[in-house]
């Protein structure tokens, strides 16, 4: 007999955790079934450890380079077993502030296996053995996301990692550390390996890194991982892994021209991506339509069975935390009738091109943040713009901080002056983004923006001379 609830969620991820809170504060029944630790990828192997073994890993490269501020030390070290201690206590203490959530929402949690069956009903292989089965108004899979491996000759030799793997490392030994691929996993993993002195390569099969990015932001980072000593190989492909003397022998071969060269590495990490995780999903009395290998949903995030929905990475384009429980708040509001709350984009008066608001953010040093589209988009869709930079060499607080590699880009609609993007570079621009994304939902002008103040010195100065940049100049 199947326990009824008006909303099963499978998965307890920022967007499984994100639509039952909701839910619950509409008033409705909810239980999330979860087959690992609660707090999916994001909390217990993806955002939050990784953004602690980088703080953590940052801590030790300030105090190395510290003695232009006065300030000297005799003996600075690193203990890996005490760092991975710091992160698995952050990633407790931010699970457990959920998980009480949940117990004051009075939120069911089921630990185990689920099976979609037909009928909106999900059949759970419990942790502690025996089956329970479970009946929804509505379904709602938030499965999340697995790293994907490359099956070249020498992917299954010791040493040979995924970021899930190298994030539970216990003990040190990643003097020489290769990295396979270029995106936000990548770097921030070259970021905190750096940091604590190991000499990393990364190959990447794009032409830069950050291949979804802005071209001058990929180019800025390469130059930047390389001035602080990491080996960039863009337009390249590990093609081969070997093992030789206790090292592992990565063969790079260029996508076009020129000959393939041997990088050696203690360990090789394997950051190509991530692919839905849709293993064991599925009952044999339950199909459900496949677009580009995500489950394909409407604008609703409803799948082709009418009542089950899905939402963050198992069937969006963007893989975000972030995305995924704007997307469960959504899909909740739907299924309570209420009106939505949340917006993933925006199409300004007088325009005709959506803008993205959700904000993309690289934890690497300086940090990286974009939201809207960028001038080359906004050209490509037929509109003129005009765009404000500003390098933060000149920053009172980069120059205060020693932190002056960097640029903050502002990209306006050229008639209206209508923000539609930024693409930024500098200390602290993941915190900072979240005033342009405010900026752009809300359609305002460089005017507009340039009535507020910025305190003095800080960081967010930038953005004031960035927006009087984009006012001075001219339409492109």
């Amino acid at each position: 007999m199947a326990k009824h609830y008006d909303v099963v969620i499978i998965g307890a991820g920022p967007g499984g955790y994100t639509a039952a809170m909701k839910a619950a504060e509409f008033g409705l029944k909810a239980v999330v079934i979860e087959a690992k630790k609660f707090g999916g990828t994001c909390v217990n192997r993806g955002c939050i450890p990784t953004k602690a073994l980088l703080h953590a890993s940052n801590m030790f490269h300030m105090m190395q380079n510290c003695d232009e501020f006065g300030v000297s030390t005799d003996f600075i070290s690193f203990d890996f077993g005490k760092m991975q201690k710091y992160k698995k206590a952050a990633v407790k203490r931010y699970r457990q502030g959920i998980e009480g959530q949940f117990e004051k929402l009075d939120v069911d949690v089921v630990y185990g296996t689920a099976l979609l069956r037909r009928d909106k009903t999900v059949e759970v292989n419990l942790c502690g053995g025996g089956k329970e089965y479970f009946q929804g108004e509505a379904v709602i899979i938030a499965t999340g996301a697995v790293p994907i491996m490359n099956h070249i000759p020498g992917a299954d030799l010791p040493g040979v990692w995924n970021s899930d793997r190298l994030l539970a490392a216990e003990s040190w030994n990643f003097d020489r550390l290769v990295i396979m691929g270029g995106g936000v996993i990548a770097v921030e993993f070259a970021t905190i390996f750096n940091n604590l002195c190991s000499h990393v390569t990364i190959v990447e099969k794009g032409r830069h890194l950050m291949a979804p990015m802005d071209d001058v932001v990929g180019e800025r980072l390469e130059e930047e991982l390389k001035r602080k000593g990491i080996s960039v190989y863009c337009n390249s492909t590990v093609t081969e892994i070997t093992q030789e003397n206790g090292s592992l022998c990565c063969t790079v071969t260029p996508n076009e021209e020129g000959e393939s060269i041997t990088v050696r590495g203690a360990q090789v990490l394997m950051a190509i991506g991530r692919k839905p995780d849709l293993s064991g999903l599925l009952g044999e009395d339950m199909s459900l339509e496949m677009e580009n290998g995500r489950l394909k949903v409407s604008k609703e995030f409803e799948t082709s069975e009418p009542g089950v929905y899905a939402i963050g990475d198992v069937a969006a384009k963007t893989l975000l935390a972030h995305v995924a429980a704007a997307q469960g708040t959504y899909v909740v509001e739907r299924i309570a009738g209420k009106p939505h709350s949340v917006k993933l984009e925006v199409v300004p008066g007088g325009m005709y091109v959506p803008l993205p608001i959700v904000p993309n953010c690289i934890y690497t040093n300086p940090e990286i943040a974009t939201v809207g589209i960028t001038a080359e988009t906004a050209k490509a869709s037929g509109l003129k713009v005009r765009c404000g930079h500003f390098s933060m060499r000149d920053n009172g607080k980069s120059i205060i901080t020693g932190e002056e590699h960097g640029f903050i880009r502002l990209v306006f609609e050229a008639y209206s002056n209508t923000i539609i993007g930024a693409q930024m570079m500098c200390p602290r621009a993941t915190d900072m983004i979240g005033e342009i994304a405010t900026a752009i939902a809300n359609g305002l002008t460089a005017e507009q923006m340039s009535f507020a103040m910025r305190a003095q010195p800080t960081y967010n100065e930038g953005i004031g001379a960035a927006i009087w940049d984009a006012m001075s100049g001219d339409v492109e």
